[in-house]
């Protein structure tokens, strides 16, 4: 490697505990990156902070769902030289419980603070040991909790464990009524061909009655998702949802069809079949190229509608719209292909991690649009949410709870 430029002060020191830092929360930040990223500041100077900012997120961040944590770790490591002392204590018990009650934290917030703790504190020696008793009857466990927490406010380890867990996770579906036959012994519904082709061998003679029944067959699943900044951490984790059920032999499901769309629409099902779900979700990477950008539903579920319906909804599919119904476009387009896309397929299921608030109402006016077109309405922000969407799908769901706001 050449050598790095030198510069009076500890400015290459900075950035390489600063690259650490993001390696921390989850960037792959390589070596080679880091030598960039000093190049890049020694020639365009740091006189200003906006400079120094976007010459180091041109050369540390290589994806898009990146840009909110490096946004995050960079105002929090360069705000003084003694932040980390404060960070230290404010990851006290007490004072994380007032922080937490002033106002929730911001996306990627706690994967930032986690990564720029000192160390040391976890390498410190562990104090002597002390026989307790404790009541842990009404405690929660570590999975517990993690299966309660909302996707867009875990760190970097606790969503690496999150996906984990996603892929044991199941969405189970009755098999469809078709109307074709098989031959089976309990049919209720004689073969007569089955009947003429056997005694065709016989010389005209039949010597047992031939029985069929109806045959049943996996119905498709076809998941279309936000990807917008508002969506970013929830598409991710449905993402791994979509691969296990699209590889998990006993789901039930026939073809597992992925959409995205940000600003536009995304075929990513190419990318679902690879099955090693580390190069699939690399390659949906590749795929989608508008991770964390606007949000127009409408548009996406026009492209939809005219180039994929007929391809991927001609058996009685059921489709997921994963949103959170924040529209910016126009509504009545909006309205016109929802309606179009109910039409078309089985069963539309709507998924919103806006559910997780509990004082959730149906103000927006894309939501407002969208809630009588769909067939059931469902939370998708966290662990227990996708078990309870589990539950709840063989019975359909029930939004009469969120249609009331609507008269």
């Amino acid at each position: 490697m050449a050598a790095l430029p030198e510069r009076d002060g500890r400015l290459v020191d900075n950035i390489v505990h600063f690259a650490r830092a993001l390696r921390k929360a989850g960037l792959k930040v390589g070596t080679s990156q880091v030598e960039s990223a000093v190049s890049a500041v020694a020639a365009a100077g740091f006189s200003r902070r906006e400079d120094y900012y976007f010459a180091l997120r041109a050369t540390l961040v290589t994806r898009p769902e990146h840009l909110e944590v490096f946004h995050q770790v960079f105002g929090m490591f360069w705000r003084d030289p003694e932040f980390l002392e404060r960070m230290v204590r404010s990851m006290l018990p007490l004072m994380q419980t007032m922080a937490q009650a002033e106002q929730p934290p911001e996306a990627a917030y706690k994967r930032a603070s986690e990564a720029l703790l000192e160390p040391e504190q976890t390498r410190a020696d562990p104090p002597e040991r002390e026989e307790l008793e404790i009541d842990a009857q009404l405690s929660w466990s570590a999975s517990e909790v993690l299966r309660a927490r909302d996707f867009e406010q875990m760190s970097a380890a606790e969503q690496a464990d999150a996906t984990a867990l996603i892929r044991t996770l199941r969405l189970p579906v009755e098999p469809l009524l078709t109307r074709r036959f098989q031959a089976a012994r309990d049919g209720r519904r004689p073969d007569a061909r089955a009947m003429l082709r056997r005694s065709l061998r016989r010389g005209g003679e039949i010597d047992r009655l031939s029985l069929k029944k109806p045959r049943h067959r996996a119905p498709d699943l076809v998941a279309i998702c936000d990807i917008s900044g508002s969506m970013s951490a929830y598409g991710r984790m449905m993402m791994h949802f979509l691969h296990a059920l699209t590889w998990a032999p006993e789901s039930g499901w026939g073809r597992v069809h992925g959409f995205t769309f940000g600003t536009r629409l995304t075929n990513i099902s190419r990318a679902l079949a690879l099955k090693d779900p580390d190069l699939a979700l690399e390659a949906l990477g590749r795929d989608a190229p508008d991770w964390q950008g606007g949000t127009r539903i409408g548009e996406a579920l026009r492209v939809f509608n005219r180039d994929w319906s007929r391809r991927v909804l001609g058996q009685g599919a059921v489709v997921l719209l994963i949103t959170d119904g924040l529209e910016r476009g126009d509504l009545t387009c909006l309205q016109a292909e929802a309606a179009r896309l109910a039409r078309s397929c089985r069963r539309l299921i709507w998924l919103n991690p806006l559910l997780r608030f509990d004082g959730f109402a149906p103000e927006a006016a894309g939501i407002k649009v969208l809630l009588p077109l769909v067939d059931s309405f469902h939370a998708c922000h966290s662990l227990d949410s996708l078990a309870d969407l589990g539950r709840a799908f063989a019975t359909g769901g029930d939004k009469r709870r969120y249609l009331k706001f609507l008269e």
